[in-house]
């Protein structure tokens, strides 16, 4: 046993004292035992080994006070020794650091644990030396997790299963020890039942990974960024002045004027990197990012296939692992950090004018959520201008709502239009003029300004992309992440350990029917029933929101023939309006029930199929979820886009569903109204509900159902309530992260509302800025405040949602070009007023529009029960259709109007989309991917890079040189020296000698 072990007996009541007679502790006796256990079966080769405390703790710090509380000390004594003890806490910065105070905790792995019945165990604070472990090849248990207290009674039997998870973690961090980590465990917390694994990497293992991972690190070389001149000089100082009450103030937004020189890491080459303060050379995130590659390369192989890190979460062997924030953001006397810097600049509602602090954004939670947060600002800035061109388009159809004709003509009561009835037997007839309010509010949104707008937003989305990708180019130079293509392969292709898991099962199986197996992939065959059962869900789960839109459809048929037998007037009038209102909100409810049932199935039909890395993964996830939340989001929009009053039929011929309910007819105003209202509704609420509500609320909630739990389990003693929580403690009560895919989702299905249906809605793109200013904070504070730090991931680019923006930006011009053209009046208009006016004006359209029925043709049940409520009789009644009247030889025939309408329509489709993509394009020829003066920065690195290279080479050539200069001038001395062997030269000729052995 080592000197440093100890073991902890309770003394029978006959025996107060110790064998030591006035021992300094009362029932309290150190025996020198060999408490190492026997190796496991399997035989473990993973170095262990008892150590209670640091070396540095000596006296009284050796044993818990709460351990001698529990073997019979009374409590002013165990307060009086505990008085006596500085706080080990401050000395670690409550968690922060090792016991020590000097080795930072890098990262945190959690796990469960069941405390002994018979009493309490022993509180475990321990390290892991990481030399004299490796350098010990015997099976001992690792620290803290096998000392044990022999109580007066037996202890119960352990659970088996529990026994396993702690043989696998035993085997698990003992080959963390051989990759270099250290570690140190914490059972004495403030949460019962869980420990702490608190790992910590030295620099050699820091410089390993570095240089394994290709990080580029800052060089000592430094150089001057180039500056703009003359006019531009002067525009961008103006700018500066302007834009500084908006500037975060933090260091790492101010404008830089000279580089640091980035190389990626190497031992060989470390004279190159500027190595003056080692602790600060690798910041937090870089440190984190390097143990968890090594977590995930580690594996614990007890179990009947490999485990990595993930298989460990995902069995319940580890509980959490996370890396630690950098301290506390609010509170008193708190020392200044980075996250508390963030929290104020950053993640604050008062803050919410500011430019984000991108730089420290990225320094902190790394590149990847970097990116995210840049995209998102880039996105919100370019809403600005498209808001302002809404709000203009949206006053002029305003201003001009008095002066459009068609409207006019609907609502003068001098024209006595009769229209047909809405629906059968329970509907009756009704006046035209009573539809006035719907068209007035039809043309704020039906103008000629609207296809305006439609052809700017489709050259917003291609501006937009340019930029963000000349954005994206200037954080890639900024951050280092230039060449990054060549390294993320090596870094990111790491297998999964379930796929891992499915081939090793599957060369099991081989080897079971004794056939020889090479290396073993999953092939298409393997993931045959997984593809099947994907196309199977995904056709049922689209199906399925067909199915609920049909419902809706059902809904408002029947509602209305429901409202229209209401005996007052005010509820027959109200009739459209109520059933458009109710049905939006029904789609609401629906869509946002339906988008969490659909990631939750998006995630299960992925893991199905068992990608094989992570990052095939995410993209099979991403295209899943879109896919199905797309169809989603925006059916009930399509359906009112494109088919609603499209197969109605006519009066004396309409179409049924289940022979019973007519199909929707359009307000004689058109449908772009009602597209209007169902589109700003869902846009709204979804923002509103799902993004914010439920982002705020959600978090909270499971933060205080997990804090009550916490409450019950906690004993009430006077300690922990005294003691300050550990840091890791803290970050574990905070929700873990889940990854981006919903931050992006909820952006890109906005980017749809304002783009794919814009023309039917100019304010989108102001509400979807307004959102986005709250949408900004509101993630900032969820990062910083309610989630548990992320590992770092280096990544140059949005990904494949880069794809997914373009391809919607390329369909919002088809849509628009459809939705001007069918379901808009702007083309009947046009028809009118170029072949049919008389006189050049729109007087006369909507006589123009309106097709004649004669009531005594209506089929044999469907005519009004009560034909006589306008108080006169009716013979002739209109409808919205171009169609022959009766009064014609092919009476309701689709007459040559419709046609030239239709020719028409589809005319301006093809122009407008390829007019439009041809702009886009031409935009997005225009504006170089890469800004001038970055690819002269790219270059300029480059030329430094070489110069560095070359000087340094020239360098060692130089002193090669030398040294043979030196080596052939003393070669010719003892050459000149040889013939001559007398005494006054044997000191020149033994100089020569000497030489090679000086070398």
């Amino acid at each position: 046993m080592d000197k440093d072990e100890i073991h902890l007996r309770r003394l029978p009541a006959a025996a107060p004292w110790g064998p030591h007679g006035d021992s300094e502790f009362h029932g309290v006796d150190f025996l020198p035992d060999d408490l190492s256990e026997a190796p496991d079966e399997t035989g473990m080769r993973v170095n262990k080994k008892y150590s209670c405390l640091p070396a540095e703790e000596k006296g009284i710090h050796i044993i818990n006070i709460r351990a001698i509380e529990d073997i019979g000390y009374d409590q002013h004594e165990s307060t009086l020794l505990n008085s006596l003890s500085k706080n080990p806490d401050a000395d670690c910065k409550y968690g922060l650091y090792f016991r020590d105070g000097k080795r930072k905790v890098d990262y945190i792995l959690v796990y469960h644990y069941k405390k002994s019945s018979s009493g309490r165990a022993l509180a475990r604070r321990t390290h892991h030396n990481d030399t004299s472990a490796r350098s010990t090849k015997q099976d001992h248990p690792l620290p803290g997790k096998s000392v044990q207290l022999e109580m007066g009674e037996s202890e119960p039997p352990a659970d088996s299963h529990e026994d396993d998870k702690r043989f696998r973690r035993e085997e698990y961090e003992g080959n963390l020890v051989e990759a270099g980590l250290e570690l140190e465990h914490d059972e004495d917390t403030k949460i019962h039942g869980v420990g702490f694994v608190k790992i910590h990497a030295p620099w050699n293992v820091l410089c390993r990974e570095a240089e394994f991972l290709k990080l580029k690190m800052p060089t000592k070389k430094m150089y001057q960024i180039n500056q703009t001149h003359g006019l531009l000089k002067k525009i961008n100082s103006v700018i500066q002045k302007i834009t500084e009450p908006i500037q975060p103030k933090v260091a790492e937004h101010k404008p830089q004027t000279v580089k640091r020189l980035s190389y990626p890491f190497s031992r060989e080459k470390q004279h190159l990197f500027d190595l003056s303060d080692r602790d600060s050379f690798f910041d937090s995130k870089t440190r984190s990012t390097i143990v968890y590659e090594i977590l995930k390369r580690t594996t614990c192989t007890k179990a009947k296939y490999s485990m990595g890190i993930t298989s460990l979460l995902a069995n319940g062997v580890y509980s959490a692992a996370y890396p630690l924030h950098d301290g506390d953001y609010e509170g008193e006397n708190v020392e200044p950090n980075d996250r508390k810097l963030l929290c104020e600049e950053w993640a604050s509602y008062g803050v919410f004018y500011k430019y984000q602090p991108i730089d420290l954004v990225r320094k902190y939670f790394g590149e990847k959520i970097g990116l995210y947060f840049a995209w998102l600002g880039v996105y919100t800035q370019m809403l600005i201008p498209a808001s302002i061109v809404g709000i203009i388009v949206f006053l002029y159809g305003c201003a001009t709502v008095d002066e459009n004709i068609p409207s006019m003509e609907m609502c003068d009561q001098r024209n006595n239009i009769t229209m047909c009835p809405l629906c059968d037997r329970t509907c009756s007839y009704w006046k035209m003029s009573s539809a006035c309010a719907t068209a007035r509010a039809s043309h704020l949104f039906d103008n000629p300004a609207t296809v305006f707008f439609s052809v700017f937003m489709a050259l917003w989305a291609a501006t937009f992309m340019e930029h963000w990708k000349r954005k994206q180019m200037r954080l890639n130079y900024r951050w280092d992440l230039t060449g990054f293509e060549e390294e993320e392969e090596a870094v990111k292709d790491h297998p999964r350990a379930e796929y891992e898991a499915k081939v090793l099962e599957k060369s099991l199986r081989k080897e079971h029917k004794h056939k020889e197996t090479d290396k073993e992939k999953l092939t298409w065959k393997d993931r045959f029933p997984a593809y099947l059962t994907n196309f199977v869900g995904i056709i049922f789960m689209v199906g399925l929101t067909f199915a609920i839109v049909f419902g809706v459809i059902i809904y408002r048929i029947s509602t209305a023939a429901a409202l229209a037998i209401s005996s007052t007037p005010s509820g027959r009038s109200s009739v459209r309006v109520t059933v458009t209102a109710t049905a939006v909100i029904i789609n609401l409810v629906v869509i946002i029930i339906l988008d969490e049932v659909y990631g939750c199935i998006a995630r299960w039909l992925t893991q199905i199929e068992v990608p094989k890395t992570d990052k095939n993964f995410e993209e099979r996830l991403i295209f899943k979820a879109f896919l199905l939340k797309f169809v989603n989001a925006y059916t009930p929009i399509f359906y009112v886009a494109f088919f609603k009053g499209r197969f109605v039929g006519r009066p004396g011929d309409y179409v049924y569903i289940f022979h019973s309910f007519r199909m929707e007819e359009c307000a004689p105003g058109g449908c772009l109204m009602e597209l209007c209202i169902q589109l700003s509704i869902i846009m709204l609420g979804k923002q509103l509900i799902q993004n914010n509500l439920f982002e705020i609320g959600i978090p909270k909630m499971k933060k205080f159902i997990r804090y009550m739990k916490l409450k019950r389990r906690r004993s009430l003693d006077h300690e922990e309530h005294v003691k300050k929580k550990q840091r890791y403690e803290v970050d574990y009560n905070l929700e873990p992260f889940a990854g981006l895919t919903p931050e992006y989702m909820e952006m890109i299905i906005q980017f749809g509302f304002v783009t794919l249906f814009v023309a039917s809605f100019p304010l989108a793109p102001l509400f979807a800025l307004l959102n986005n200013i709250i949408e900004i904070r509101l993630d900032a504070k969820k990062f910083v405040t309610e989630l548990r730090r992320p590992v770092a991931v280096r990544a140059k680019d949005i990904g494949i949602w880069y794809n997914i923006l373009r391809g919607i930006g390329k369909l919002a011009v088809i849509i628009n070009a459809f939705v001007i053209s069918f379901t808009s009046d702007f083309i009947p208009r046009l028809v009118y007023l170029y072949m049919y006016s008389e006189n050049g004006t729109m007087h006369g359209f909507v006589n123009h529009t309106l097709s004649s029925f004669n009531v005594s043709d209506f089929q044999a049940g469907t005519a009004p029960n009560d034909p006589m409520d306008l108080g006169y009789e009716v013979q002739i009644c209109r409808y919205k259709d171009y169609r022959e009247p009766p009064w014609s030889e092919n009476k309701y025939d689709i007459s040559k109007d419709f046609w030239a309408v239709l020719a028409a329509r589809l005319a301006f489709v093809i122009v407008f989309q390829n007019l439009v993509m041809f702009m886009s394009d031409f935009v997005d020829w225009i504006i170089p991917d890469i800004p001038k003066d970055i690819s002269q920065q790219i270059h300029k690195e480059k030329v430094l890079m070489v110069e560095v290279f070359m000087r340094e080479e020239q360098g060692k050539l130089q002193m090669l040189e030398t040294w043979k200069d030196k080596d052939k001038k003393k070669g010719e001395n003892c050459n000149n020296h040889s013939p001559r062997l007398s005494g006054s030269h044997s000191g020149s000729l033994s100089s020569c000698h000497s030489y090679p052995v000086d070398v």
